[in-house]
């Protein structure tokens, strides 16, 4: 319950490496396990994981943004 009440005050690009962190600590399975009690995707924690490892295909994200540029819902209109 902690858990699931920290992750959701947390910004975006922070839940995914919240979810990445906890997942590690607890090996193997940790990812399973992440995602039914975040309920979340699993692609949401490898993306955490991959931000957390700084992968070479991943774009870092400034510090005061959310999103990449462009990134979110598109506006109608």
């Amino acid at each position: 319950m902690f858990m699931q009440v920290f992750y959701s005050s947390l910004a975006e690009k922070d839940q995914r490496r919240y979810a990445a962190v906890e997942s590690l600590k607890l090996g193997r399975g940790g990812v399973s396990y992440i995602c039914k009690v975040l309920g979340i995707s699993k692609g949401t924690v490898l993306q955490g994981r991959k931000e957390l490892a700084g992968h070479p295909g991943i774009v870092p994200i400034p510090a005061y943004r959310q999103r990449r540029e462009g990134g979110g819902r598109k506006k109608n209109g």
